[in-house]
């Protein structure tokens, strides 16, 4: 058991300043992202009582200014994940985004009145142990001292492979599921932001590198690589926000239907 401790307090001192900061701006960032799925279907709900519903293909909820709040509130939360990223390992990052979960649950628990199932605590719990066994032994990141090394990394054959199997999988979806599945089951436009989430993740942390390494002194901005990844992290993100806002609608009409 001493042994374990020593082995624990060693890991936990190990953590690295960087580290500590992506990890405080990977939380942060959770709280806000966590919040906004709230506050953005309160204003779906809103816009859906008087227009087309998002899951329906509608855009009404452009012109509330509750969802707006919500998308701003989450606009502030990617924005301390992108900044986490140019910090901390994308191992350490990314799985404390399951924190978001946590606090939307709750929030939906307390403010949209649904009821939290003991599947739904079980899930909590474990992204609770998960991201904490994580965080407490994260590896050291290495030092990257150009966008181009993260380009050579991107452009390795096994990734260019997994980022082929998922961009087939997303055109799969859009173009054969959602037309005829999409206003039925939530989980095809879950699956597309899940998968292209899957692919910003590398681009952001390319992004986050190269404009850290810019405002330290190093320009990276001369690179045509840099505007690549800035290209992709802007499309996932659109693609992301879209399929989100139906996936929400597609929860809300259910609601209205029970009712």
């Amino acid at each position: 058991m001493a042994m374990e401790s020593g082995s624990w307090k060693e890991s936990y001192k190990g953590m690295s300043a960087d580290n500590i900061k992506g990890l405080v701006l990977a939380l942060s960032s959770s709280v806000f992202i966590g919040a906004s799925f709230i506050v953005k279907k309160k204003g779906l709900k809103k816009a859906g009582a008087s227009g087309i519903r998002a899951g329906s293909g509608g855009y009404t909820y452009l012109y509330e200014p509750l969802w707006w709040v919500g998308m701003i509130t989450m606009i502030v939360g990617e924005i301390a994940n992108f900044a986490a990223y140019a910090f901390a390992p994308a191992i350490l990052v990314t799985p404390l985004g399951a924190l978001s979960i946590i606090i939307s649950a709750a929030l939906a628990h307390i403010i949209l009145r649904e009821k939290l199932h003991i599947f739904g605590i079980l899930g909590c719990v474990l992204c609770v142990v998960g991201s904490t066994t994580i965080v407490l032994h994260a590896p050291q990141e290495r030092e990257i001292e150009s966008v181009k090394e993260v380009w050579d990394l991107a452009t390795e054959p096994a990734f260019l492979f997994y980022a082929a199997l998922v961009i087939a999988a997303v055109f799969i979806l859009i173009f054969h599921f959602i037309p005829d599945y999409g206003q039925t089951h939530i989980m095809v436009s879950i699956g597309v932001c899940s998968l292209v989430g899957s692919l910003s993740v590398m681009s952001v942390k390319a992004l986050g590198i190269a404009l850290k390494l810019t405002l330290s002194g190093t320009n990276q901005l001369i690179y045509p690589q840099t505007w690549v990844f800035a290209f992709v992290v802007i499309t996932c993100v659109l693609t992301q926000m879209n399929y989100l806002n139906k996936g929400n609608g597609f929860k809300i009409r259910s609601a209205h239907f029970v009712e």
